[in-house]
C-alpha cells in the first residue's frame, strides 16, 4: 500500500492554499497565470496522490497530515512541506 505524500510541488503548494481558502477554479487559474485545464490538471493529479475524491477531502487531507498549517489564515502549506 502506497502512503500519501508528504510534500508539494511549489505551484501545487499554491493551487491547495487557493482552494483551502474556497477559491474557485478561475479564480486560482487567473492569479496563478494558468488556464482553467491547467488548475483542474493539478488538482485531479492531487487527487490521485492523495487518494482521495474530492476537493473538499483533499484539503482535509492536507491538514490531517500537516500539510497545511492549521493556524493561520489564508490557508499555507508549511514551508517544509515544498520540495
Amino acid at each position: 500500500m502506497r502512503t500519501a505524500p508528504t510534500t508539494l510541488s511549489s505551484l501545487d503548494a499554491k493551487i491547495i492554499e487557493r482552494i483551502a481558502a474556497g477559491e474557485r477554479t478561475t479564480c486560482i487559474a487567473s492569479k496563478l497565470y494558468l488556464s482553467r485545464q491547467g488548475v483542474e490538471y493539478h488538482v485531479s493529479k492531487m487527487m490521485e496522490r492523495f487518494r482521495v475524491p474530492n476537493r473538499t477531502a483533499l484539503v482535509a487531507k492536507a491538514y490531517a497530515l500537516g500539510i497545511l498549517r492549521s493556524e493561520v489564515w489564508p490557508p499555507r502549506v508549511l514551508q517544509e512541506r515544498v520540495n
